[in-house]
């Protein structure tokens, strides 16, 4: 603000010209932004997209989810968080400290896309004692699903039967570039999914996990009950997980909050860590 009020004499002192200059260009840089913010209502670039996205501008959020309230319906479970690059490199012996036990990265989106801080994050949460895992984001609209399979393993979302790394997650939701269901009708995108999860399966010796919210499996899937061989990562921020699509009568994961400590995505794995240990095994 003091910045502002020197520059006020001067001003007036300017011709016209001079102070038109001034302000277009003060209206250039302010209309140039560094970077898209998470919810803003502009379309972002292509590659930006983060797992959960959506799920906060059209499903909403409950009270009573941040990670120091945890309710009595999570007592048992596993904390975890899931990152992209929007966290850069993450902070992981801290997020260790706090009690998280697992972690996701975005690997992948579409054909074409790589996250620069992978490495960071999927490493880091390695060397931290933190079980990790990778996840692709899912593009409907640009390619098909076996070959955004074959890119996500290729490019950080294989499995290895080590005891630190979880299967690899499809991360099939609201579309933040354009139209809900990525313009494809309810079969042909039950038909891409099983493109991706048949291929992934093929490549890995392991089903993909898939994470996605009821509203948008109900809206673009029909609600299709096909795929519960596949373990369920289920995104609602509220205090219960709510009614799961059809196909799963329970849920592996549940991201449960966009405002955790740390890092906003905050998870919890339905186990203790001894099955989450189990389940990263295969």
């Amino acid at each position: 603000m003091e910045a502002v009020r020197s520059s006020i004499p001067l001003i007036r002192g300017r011709s016209r010209l001079t102070v038109t200059g001034v302000l277009t260009g003060l209206l250039l840089t302010l209309s140039v932004p560094a970077a898209v913010p998470r919810g803003g209502a502009v379309t972002p670039e292509r590659g930006s997209a983060y797992m959960g996205m959506g799920v906060l501008a059209h499903d909403g959020s409950a009270a009573g989810t941040a990670t120091d309230s945890l309710s009595d319906s999570r007592t048992g479970q596993t904390e975890g968080v899931d990152v992209s690059s929007y966290q850069r490199d993450v902070a992981w012996s801290t997020l260790y400290d706090s009690g998280v036990r697992w972690a996701y990265a975005k690997a992948t989106e579409g054909t074409s896309y790589e996250n620069a801080y992978f490495t960071q994050q999927y490493t880091g949460s390695s060397d931290a004692g933190i079980v990790r895992g990778a996840y692709h984001f899912a593009t409907p609209d640009t390619t098909g699903g076996a070959a955004q399979a074959d890119y996500f393993v290729d490019h950080g979302g294989g499995w290895s039967a080590d005891g630190r790394t979880l299967p690899g997650v499809l991360d099939i939701e609201w579309n933040p570039y354009g139209g809900d269901c990525y313009g494809k009708s309810k079969s042909q995108m039950v038909t891409w999914i099983g493109d991706f999860l048949d291929r992934y399966k093929v490549r890995t010796g392991r089903a993909a996990v898939i994470y996605t919210a009821t509203n948008w499996w109900t809206k673009c899937t029909g609600n299709y009950a096909g795929f519960g061989s596949s373990p369920l990562w289920i995104a609602r921020y509220a205090s219960t997980v709510g009614t799961l699509p059809a196909g799963w009568a329970y849920y592996t994961m549940w991201q449960y909050t966009s405002t955790g400590k740390t890092v906003g995505d905050h998870d919890r794995f339905n186990g203790g860590k001894e099955q989450l240990d189990t389940f990263a095994a295969g």
